[in-house]
């Protein structure tokens, strides 16, 4: 990211720049909501039921998603001793990602709406550079925060789908080294291991199934 202020494309840095705020603003908002929603106010009182990105951002992982492609925001404090159900662990951690999915389903298909429709603000090239920087941004943020390592919401979310005795043995597994690998995953991306790259088709090769205009 930081290759588009050093090459000069100064539109492009400020618009991925505010997408990956309000979008990791949204991503946060959403884990909150759901852990309010089933019984955990933690987050409520610590002032993170918001999508205030003062609230959500924190500078050094912003900094990291700006220098090497991965970073993070403030992780939304719970509690799950205060969930009233069995599936609020799930729905809590796959709240994240599903915000990052509504915003890329809503932006894609205005965009494709108004294309379709000749609304002339889609004419001009900076419009459709910036629904296509938040379309893509959230689609990433999606397929990122699904990989089931360390601290990310796919580790809260896999166990929901393995056998008992299977997902036992994965969390005590993530717990002790999952940290470890996901570092190396960032390692690996910083010495020119096309990871990031990986995350990034994926989430564009979402494109097609989210477009319901047409």
């Amino acid at each position: 990211m930081i290759r588009f202020l050093v090459q000069g494309e100064y539109l492009t840095f400020i618009t991925i720049l505010a997408a990956l705020i309000m979008s990791l603003s949204f991503h946060e908002f959403g884990h909150a909501f759901a852990a309010k929603r089933f019984g955990d106010d933690t987050a409520e009182r610590e002032g993170r039921l918001t999508i205030n990105p003062i609230a959500h951002i924190d500078v050094m992982g912003l900094l990291m998603v700006m220098m090497i492609g991965f970073g993070y925001a403030k992780p939304v404090p719970t509690n799950p001793r205060n969930y009233n159900s069995f599936w609020a662990q799930l729905v809590v951690a796959a709240a994240g990602p599903l915000a990052n999915l509504v915003i890329a389903i809503v932006s894609y298909n205005i965009f494709l709406y108004g294309v379709q429709s000749g609304w002339p603000i889609f004419s001009d090239p900076s419009v459709r550079q910036i629904f296509n920087i938040v379309v893509v941004v959230n689609l990433v943020l999606l397929v990122f925060n699904l990989i089931p390592l360390g601290p990310l919401d796919g580790h809260y979310i896999l166990p929901y789908f393995l056998p008992r005795k299977l997902a036992s043995q994965y969390q005590l597994l993530n717990a002790r080294y999952g940290s470890y690998l996901f570092l190396g995953l960032i390692i690996l991306s910083i010495a020119g291991v096309p990871i990031f790259s990986f995350v990034f088709n994926v989430g564009v090769g979402i494109l097609p199934y989210i477009a319901f205009v047409g």
